[in-house]
């Protein structure tokens, strides 16, 4: 795993229009659909994209993860994928980039590698299993982790983007040091203001390749 410097500074796609738009898939976090996910997608759009936020907790969202985690646990990952699927799916012919942000990240990661139109993943504090059956043709995939990341460790971050490499993904993983989880949004006790810059800056210079 050779992870790249989150001081880079692609050029950004900032003209609505532009051929280099791309149809985002954003999913939240165990937190729920908090604002820090609404000013995510805004950026986005901000940067000529189309973005979609489905809300996967009804409206609910969560000021500990615990709590959140015990909501998730409580509607069981299978449910939570049937939603994911049914937002997506009015809009997969366009060619989505899947994007999230930690348990979001874990559903987009999933939806990815199972839709043959794709056009990238972009992860953003979380990763998920990978299926022993899971091929793509040379998917994008950029990930954004912290360094160390409780919920993502170097052993884990090693076996996956091995997994991923073999299953045909072109993989580029950023970690940011000393922050926290999930170190994008403000309004979190993990946020690092340094690190979510360089990861919006890094995240969409990826998006500008597509």
């Amino acid at each position: 795993m050779s992870p790249r410097s989150p001081g880079l500074d692609p050029a950004l796609s900032v003209l609505a229009g532009t051929m280099g738009r791309m149809n985002i898939m954003l999913f939240h976090s165990t937190y729920g659909p908090r604002p820090a996910v609404r000013a995510a997608a805004d950026r986005l759009r901000a940067a000529g994209h189309e973005v979609w936020t489905p809300d996967l907790f009804e409206g609910r969202t969560f000021e500990t993860v615990e709590e959140g985690m015990a909501f998730n646990d409580g509607i069981g990952k299978e449910e939570l994928l049937r939603r994911a699927v049914l937002a997506a799916a009015p809009y997969s012919d366009r060619g989505l980039v899947y994007a999230g942000f930690s348990l979001g990240a874990s559903i987009a990661q999933t939806l990815a590698l199972g839709d043959e139109k794709a056009r990238g993943l972009l992860l953003l504090h979380g990763t998920s299993d990978i299926a022993e059956s899971a091929s793509v043709d040379e998917l994008p995939v950029q990930l954004h982790v912290a360094e160390p990341d409780p919920f993502e460790t170097d052993d884990w971050l090693s076996a996956w983007y091995l997994q991923m490499g073999k299953a045909g993904a072109d993989v580029e993983i950023y970690r940011y040091a000393g922050a926290g989880h999930l170190y994008t949004d403000p309004d979190l006790p993990d946020y690092d203001e340094e690190a979510a810059e360089a990861t919006w800056r890094v995240a969409l210079g990826f998006l500008d390749s597509l």
